[in-house]
């Protein structure tokens, strides 16, 4: 006879979410995201850092068939989300060079027994001959590519193994997903072109708004003691301090080791041991602070980070925005401070102009950094600076140092023209150092030897200090009215934009040079009746994180105690209704939360334990309510009969309709079947 069974459907996404994840429902964009992968669409996806995009491409691959590889550019990045799945009972697994040989023989061994359905891989190890081979034959059925943005060939953050990616999708003939929280237009069409070969994949921009991030900036005022301030008023939050230089890691860090913080300094000069050792400790550590260079960015992806302080400009806008995107994570409120300074823009000038880069990226990445100096310069909302940069439109946000405190500002178009009427009769061949002695009339040497003491301009502008004079021509920076020219040595070249200027058809305001501000205004994360609490949670969590030699924030993340601490669950069925309690993490530490919330906890079997939080679990109490209510029969004189709790968790869950499908459940049969049938059927059904 054929075989006439139905074969078993597809997991739903939204199905999954819940209940493997924890989550009531998706972030905006996520869901179309998920749904153009899941069916094997060719997928670009450009979402926030923390918008859930790791998400898009987990999801996905529990509801297809076969394995999804997942491209993923550092080892720190994958033991985290690989940790994260498990115990969110996924059978994921890395392969790896930090491996033990331990650990890749059971990643092989649950390829080998068909388990595993995400398995995640450096780029790097796509050059070994046999990886194709590898991944051909254990099914993969989707490549989801994280960071994708590592494929651009002058990103600040290639990976030359990601070219390999591109030929890997069509040896294997495979859909293939990428992702990255970062990506002008000009580095999403450099994806397009080497990942899916010029063929269209569907595109998502999903916005680059985090509105839980407060954004700050200031100039330089002894930078050491405004980062050490900036920490003070944060005591005990997990922070990140970025800074230009190895020397300053070091240096810094021991400053705040010395104002009572615990910080540690990270960057590339380190061995990796040292390394690993200060990610796993920042990793596990609450209150943890790292001083360091770039070098310690993307494999960080611990969700509770409450704020982000750069001590030195950052190399660009993209870089900025992706190492702020460090903060806040979990939604919670973050913060971030980022200084600059004269000492600055040069150095990151020097960077640009000393790279092998052809002169059409330098002359970008002038641009780019001018950008970034045109946020730190803003006079509006730094929030709708930033987002018209990736072309979002926005409106005031409220949440950054400007809209809460707005720049003083003045009339500089009169300032803007002598300046640029400086550049031109230079021949756009000085800096804005020679510059400024030319319209401050100072006669230096060079001045006299190069006979620009006899220019309309020189002294023109002896009412400003030299001072003054570089917060305007850092400022036209900022506007990108002049830009260092690589070709010349750095001399200013006049742009476009700053032709009508010249002309006095367009104005220019400017912000006043103000001292920094030194108040400090920190949000806290909950309300203050619910900060002990919170505080009990989090103990919690710190003890079960040790036990299990696991990050804090793969037992809960902080929005998860927060969401605790507030609702205050009193059972495991509403337990089982806080953002980001999946039913794996409700059997594991459910009891063990609510004994700090409630006390004491009642013990629930576990076939009722495994519907908390689903309407079958409200039947299940019903149905043994019934049962012990019939135990003797309606008089309470007969033979004594009971269902086990297995038996009512199959009634809730499959619903028979009439008394031979209730019959024919295990443990049930004809003589419980005419004690409790009636009851059973009128709770299932209401007839």
């Amino acid at each position: 006879m054929p075989d006439t069974a139905a074969r078993p459907t597809a997991p739903r996404p939204e199905t999954l979410l819940a209940e493997v994840f924890g989550f009531p429902g998706f972030r905006p964009g996520q869901e179309e995201i998920v749904s153009a992968v899941t069916e094997g669409r060719n997928t670009l996806a450009i979402m926030p850092t923390g918008g859930g995009k790791s998400l898009c491409f987990q999801l996905p691959a529990l509801c297809r068939p076969g394995v999804t590889v997942v491209i993923s550019p550092l080892i720190a990045l994958m033991r985290d989300q690989v940790r994260a799945l498990r115990e969110a009972g996924v059978e994921a697994g890395a392969l790896t060079s930090g491996n033990t040989g331990e650990e890749t023989e059971e990643v092989f061994r649950a390829l080998d027994e068909g388990r595993l359905k995400l398995l995640y891989m450096a780029p790097e190890r796509l050059a070994s001959g046999g990886a194709t081979a590898l991944l051909r034959r254990i099914g993969v059925s989707l490549i989801a590519v994280d960071e994708a943005h590592c494929v651009s060939q002058w990103g600040h953050d290639f990976r030359p193994d990601y070219l390999r990616i591109g030929e890997l999708r069509q040896s294997l003939r495979v859909p293939l997903a990428a992702f990255t929280a970062t990506a002008d237009e000009e580095t999403r069409a450099e994806i397009v072109t080497r990942l899916f070969g010029g063929e269209t994949p569907e595109t998502f921009l999903r916005g680059f708004d985090r509105p839980n991030i407060r954004l700050a900036f200031a100039a330089k005022d002894n930078p050491r003691d405004q980062i050490l301030r900036f920490a003070g008023a944060r005591k005990a939050q997990s922070g990140i301090v970025y800074c230009g230089t190895r020397a300053k890691t070091e240096t810094l860090a021991q400053a705040l080791r010395d104002k009572g913080h615990a910080a540690l300094a990270y960057h590339g000069g380190l061995d990796p041991e040292e390394r690993r050792h200060v990610e796993t400790r920042f990793q596990r550590d609450d209150g943890l602070i790292v001083v360091a260079t770039v070098a310690f960015g993307m494999g960080i992806d611990k969700p509770d980070i409450r704020w982000v302080a750069h001590a030195d400009l950052p190399k660009s806008i993209e870089g900025y925005y992706q190492e702020i995107g460090r903060a806040g994570r979990d939604g919670a409120p973050a913060e971030t401070l980022t200084l600059y300074g004269a000492d600055d823009i040069r150095y990151r000038r020097s960077q640009i102009d000393e790279s092998v880069a052809p002169l059409e990226r330098k002359q970008a990445d002038h641009g780019r950094l001018n950008a970034l100096l045109g946020l730190a310069e803003a006079l509006t909302c730094r929030r709708q600076v930033l987002l018209g940069y990736f072309g979002e439109e926005a409106a005031p946000c409220g949440n950054c140092d400007l809209c809460a405190r707005p720049a003083e500002t003045f009339d500089a178009t009169e300032a803007v023209r002598k300046a640029l009427s400086a550049v031109l009769r230079t021949g756009e061949t000085f800096g804005a150092g020679h510059l400024i002695d030319i319209l401050t009339g100072t006669l230096t040497d060079r001045v006299r030897e190069r006979g620009h003491d006899g220019l309309p301009t020189f002294g023109v502008g002896r009412e400003r200090s030299k001072t003054a004079w570089g917060g305007i021509f850092r400022q036209m920076m900022g506007r990108d009215l002049i830009r260092p020219d690589p070709e010349r040595h750095g001399g200013l070249r006049m742009t476009e934009t700053a032709r009508p200027v010249l002309r006095g058809e367009v104005p220019v305001l400017m912000r006043k040079e103000a001292a920094p501000d030194r108040r400090t205004v920190v949000k806290s994360m909950v309300h203050e009746e619910d900060a002990p609490l919170l505080s009990a949670l989090k103990a919690r969590r710190r003890a079960l994180a040790e036990a299990a030699a696991v990050p804090a924030y793969v037992i809960f993340a902080d929005r998860t105690l927060i969401e605790m601490a507030e609702r205050r669950p009193a059972t495991l069925d509403q337990m089982a209704g806080i953002t980001g309690v999946g039913a794996k993490k409700l059997e594991s530490y459910g009891r063990a939360f609510l004994e700090v919330i409630a006390g004491a906890v009642e013990e629930v079997h576990p076939a009722r334990r495994a519907l908390a939080g689903s309407s079958d679990g409200a039947l299940f109490d019903r149905l043994a309510e019934a049962q012990l209510r019939l135990q003797r029969g309606e008089d309470g004189t007969q033979k004594p009969l009971s269902c086990t709790a297995s038996t009512l968790r199959q009634i809730a869950e499959r619903r028979p309709r009439g008394l031979a499908e209730l019959e024919a459940i295990t443990g049930m049969g004809p003589q419980k079947a005419e004690r409790f049938g009636a009851a059973f059927l009128e709770i299932l059904h209401g007839n």
